[in-house]
């Protein structure tokens, strides 16, 4: 007897769905299912009853494709903040090839490997891409909170979810910390199940530390330097070992991260300038030794104001419009027109952005620059990052923070809760304080630093930036008299210019892995 066809069929799909304990009940699934049979036939059976709306019901984070036999369509689906990512791309004969990874595209018929060079300006002032195209040529990203659907060789794409802004001024202070805490309880037994072991990532900073306290995790992991200056590991252990967690440190030497640059940008598969993305990628191998999936602590500072420049917010007032385009701006556009052989007048970072302003027209500047960095830098960089480096070492990285349930709190939180004078994300340190002495859950921020200002300066060090920067690839887009004077006026004691130089160089080793090598 000939079985017959599914109607709905799971063609791509790379995620962790949270609520799935409910949503198993509610569907008719059995929760004694291996995890991977069970998300598979909650997102079938999620999309029989709710159709295009499925990721109405889902918390977690998620790409799938799906194709209906029935509708003859294919149908493809990226989470609310964009934790994994989704491409597509249109060959010649209309065939649309699609997958969560670029090179998953690259490997199938019908398509041309040809660079999308004018994203380069961009990728000049943001160290990352942003919008809907990519590097390759007619490779596309389905960008955050957006649905595709093919068919009849056409492609429709819906948006049904975007950050929205609604300040509530009824609740005081503690009352926000309290709400932020117990959401973080009601999320973290979602994020793993009883027989998963899972370790933590820990920095310095609260984020990390926060969801390492009020999680079960025992086992915590840190990046750390032989420069004290920028090691933030001893305070990572410090916070460890107050909360009797065991503590392992990876140490990354300049030799080490000099060697995994090429590793990096070819599992990026876009080039990115983000220079802890190496110390990450570092970090997750290490990780990757003792367990498969690993907590981490990014979204709270684009939901709850963590950066510094977001203290400037008001002083910047609507001229944010002019020039904010996110949590990176290395350089401007006389620069790039001096250094780059081709510039495109009428491709400026500003204009990725001004549907972004047009949408939250009337909000606070705190809102506005949380808004456009939840849109713009954590796609971009951060969740980026997160996830390629992730996969690339056989490790899946979970954010607890990042999680519709906390946004929702961040989106009705007025601003003066989350930056002041004296400190930011102050309602989420309250929250922290609730299970982490004072001193660490108001501890400043430093960030997930890197010595590279130093290391590239460094002769010992540098040899491959010094090579690619007169190398052919660098005469096939710069004036290489520019960006080598960049770079001597670097080595001379300009410091500052460290980020450019980085910028020019990922982008250079990025297009030698895919371009030259391959």
């Amino acid at each position: 007897m000939l079985k017959l066809k599914e109607k709905i069929s799971l063609k791509a799909y790379r995620g962790h769905i949270r609520n799935h304990s409910e949503l198993c009940e509610e569907l008719g699934i059995s929760t004694s299912l291996p995890r991977e049979d069970k998300e598979k036939e909650i997102i079938i059976k999620a999309y029989e009853k709710w159709g295009y709306n499925l990721a109405e019901h889902i918390y977690g984070m998620f790409s799938l494709a799906l194709f209906d036999e029935e509708k003859q369509e294919l149908f493809c689906l990226r989470d609310q903040f964009g934790t994994k990512p989704f491409y597509y791309y249109l060959t010649d004969e209309g065939t649309l090839l699609y997958g969560t990874t670029i090179r998953e595209i690259m490997a199938q018929k019908g398509f041309k490997k040809e660079l999308n060079d004018k994203l380069l300006q961009i990728y000049l002032t943001m160290t990352y891409t942003t919008g809907d195209e990519t590097f390759f040529k007619g490779v596309k990203k389905l960008m955050p909170g957006r649905y595709l659907i093919f068919k009849n060789g056409e492609i429709e794409i819906h948006r049904y979810w975007k950050p929205e802004f609604k300040p509530d001024n009824t609740k005081t202070l503690n009352e926000w910390a309290d709400e932020i805490h117990s959401t973080l309880l009601e999320v973290l037994p979602q994020v793993k199940s009883e027989n998963e072991y899972v370790e933590s990532f820990l920095s310095g900073g609260v984020d990390s530390s926060y969801v390492l306290a009020a999680s079960d995790i025992k086992v915590s992991n840190s990046c750390g330097y032989d420069d004290s200056r920028l090691d933030e590991s001893g305070l990572a252990k410090e916070t460890a070992d107050i909360l009797k967690r065991e503590n392992r440190r990876c140490l990354v030497t300049p030799e080490d991260y000099f060697a995994a640059v090429p590793y990096v940008m070819y599992n990026m598969e876009q080039p990115l300038g983000d220079a802890s993305a190496v110390a990450f990628a570092l970090g997750c191998k290490a990780v990757a030794n003792h367990t498969d999936i690993c907590y981490s602590g990014e979204g709270a500072d684009e939901f709850f104001g963590g950066y510094n420049m977001y203290r400037n917010a008001e002083r910047y007032g609507e001229n944010l419009k002019t020039f904010y385009v996110g949590n990176t701006n290395i350089m401007k556009e006389d620069e790039k027109k001096k250094i780059l052989k081709k510039y495109y007048e009428d491709f400026l970072p500003i204009d990725l952005v001004k549907d972004i302003y047009t949408e939250n027209e009337g909000l606070d500047p705190l809102s506005k620059m949380s808004d456009v960095d939840i849109q713009v830098w954590l796609e971009g960089d951060i969740y980026l990052n997160v996830d390629k480096m992730g996969l690339a070492a056989g490790l899946e990285v979970r954010m607890p923070l990042t999680d519709l349930r906390i946004f929702d709190i961040a989106s009705r939180m007025p601003s003066v809760y989350k930056v002041n004078d004296e400190q930011n994300k102050v309602a989420l340190r309250t929250a922290a304080a609730k299970v982490l002495p004072e001193e660490i859950a108001f501890r400043k921020k430093l960030g997930f630093v890197v010595p590279i200002r130093v290391w590239m300066a460094d002769s010992r060090y540098n040899s491959d930036v010094i090579r690619l920067f007169n190398s052919d690839i660098a005469e096939k887009f710069f004036n290489v008299s520019e960006i080598n004077a960049i770079f001597d006026e670097y080595i001379g004691g300009n410091s500052d210019n460290w980020r450019k130089v980085w910028t020019i160089y990922t982008f250079l080793v990025w297009y030698e892995e895919y371009f030259v090598k391959r």
